[in-house]
Protein backbone atom coordinates (compact mmCIF):
# COMPACT_ATOMS: atom_id res chain seq x y z
CA UNK A 1 0.00 0.00 0.00
CA UNK A 2 1.31 3.51 -0.98
CA UNK A 3 0.77 6.41 0.89
CA UNK A 4 -1.47 8.97 -0.72
CA UNK A 5 0.24 12.34 -0.83
CA UNK A 6 -1.31 15.60 0.18
CA UNK A 7 0.25 18.95 -0.27
CA UNK A 8 0.73 21.85 3.06
CA UNK A 9 0.44 25.37 2.04
CA UNK A 10 4.24 25.02 2.86
CA UNK A 11 4.08 22.89 -0.33
CA UNK A 12 5.36 19.93 1.33
CA UNK A 13 4.34 16.85 1.00
CA UNK A 14 2.41 14.38 4.06
CA UNK A 15 3.52 12.00 5.40
CA UNK A 16 5.97 15.46 6.01
CA UNK A 17 8.32 15.79 9.19
CA UNK A 18 6.19 16.25 12.64
CA UNK A 19 6.47 16.68 16.04
CA UNK A 20 4.59 14.95 19.48
CA UNK A 21 3.97 15.70 22.45
CA UNK A 22 2.51 15.42 25.69
CA UNK A 23 2.86 18.26 27.92
CA UNK A 24 3.96 17.71 30.87
CA UNK A 25 5.29 14.16 30.50
CA UNK A 26 7.40 14.17 27.35
CA UNK A 27 9.41 16.72 25.62
CA UNK A 28 8.26 17.66 21.95
CA UNK A 29 10.03 14.81 19.36
CA UNK A 30 10.33 15.28 15.79
CA UNK A 31 10.02 12.28 13.11
CA UNK A 32 10.18 12.28 10.20
CA UNK A 33 7.40 10.35 8.92
CA UNK A 34 3.55 10.60 10.08
CA UNK A 35 2.71 6.64 10.96
CA UNK A 36 6.30 6.76 12.97
CA UNK A 37 4.94 9.60 15.41
CA UNK A 38 1.56 8.67 16.01
CA UNK A 39 2.94 4.99 16.41
CA UNK A 40 5.48 6.64 19.55
CA UNK A 41 2.55 9.05 20.54
CA UNK A 42 0.53 5.81 21.54
CA UNK A 43 3.19 3.77 23.13
CA UNK A 44 3.88 7.17 25.18
CA UNK A 45 0.14 6.94 25.95
CA UNK A 46 -0.88 3.32 26.51
CA UNK A 47 2.15 4.02 28.98
CA UNK A 48 0.28 6.70 31.19
CA UNK A 49 -2.68 5.90 33.26
CA UNK A 50 -5.67 6.13 31.34
CA UNK A 51 -8.89 4.99 31.74
CA UNK A 52 -10.28 2.33 29.49
CA UNK A 53 -12.17 4.82 27.41
CA UNK A 54 -9.39 7.45 27.23
CA UNK A 55 -7.07 4.51 25.63
CA UNK A 56 -9.97 3.59 23.50
CA UNK A 57 -10.73 7.24 22.41
CA UNK A 58 -6.52 7.92 21.43
CA UNK A 59 -6.23 3.99 19.79
CA UNK A 60 -8.79 5.50 17.42
CA UNK A 61 -7.57 8.91 17.00
CA UNK A 62 -3.76 8.34 16.45
CA UNK A 63 -3.97 4.22 15.14
CA UNK A 64 -2.42 3.12 12.28
CA UNK A 65 -6.16 3.96 9.73
CA UNK A 66 -6.07 7.08 10.64
CA UNK A 67 -2.89 8.20 9.17
CA UNK A 68 -4.59 9.80 5.92
CA UNK A 69 -6.96 11.85 8.33
CA UNK A 70 -4.63 13.07 10.86
CA UNK A 71 -2.29 14.30 8.02
CA UNK A 72 -5.37 15.92 6.42
CA UNK A 73 -6.22 17.54 9.51
CA UNK A 74 -2.78 18.94 9.64
CA UNK A 75 -2.83 20.06 6.02
CA UNK A 76 -6.08 22.17 6.73
CA UNK A 77 -6.04 22.95 10.45
CA UNK A 78 -1.91 22.98 11.46
CA UNK A 79 -2.03 20.87 14.43
CA UNK A 80 -3.74 17.74 15.79
CA UNK A 81 -4.62 18.24 19.32
CA UNK A 82 -6.81 16.21 22.52
CA UNK A 83 -6.73 15.97 26.08
CA UNK A 84 -5.57 13.21 28.24
CA UNK A 85 -6.88 13.25 32.13
CA UNK A 86 -3.90 12.07 34.73
CA UNK A 87 -6.49 11.89 37.06
CA UNK A 88 -8.34 15.11 37.35
CA UNK A 89 -5.13 16.85 35.43
CA UNK A 90 -5.50 17.85 31.71
CA UNK A 91 -2.89 17.28 29.78
CA UNK A 92 -2.60 18.49 25.86
CA UNK A 93 -1.51 16.11 23.73
CA UNK A 94 -0.11 17.43 20.41
CA UNK A 95 0.68 16.40 17.01
CA UNK A 96 2.18 19.16 14.65
CA UNK A 97 4.19 20.26 11.06
CA UNK A 98 7.55 20.30 11.99
CA UNK A 99 9.59 23.14 10.37
CA UNK A 100 8.99 27.05 9.61
CA UNK A 101 5.51 28.24 9.70
CA UNK A 102 4.80 25.43 11.85
CA UNK A 103 1.90 25.44 14.79
CA UNK A 104 3.97 26.35 17.97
Amino acid sequence: MTDTVHTTSLGTPYPFPVVVEVRGVTAPARFSRLPEAMAALLTTLNALPLSPDQQGYFAELFGPSAVQSVGRRLCTHGEVRALAFLDLTPTVVRLYPAGPGASQ
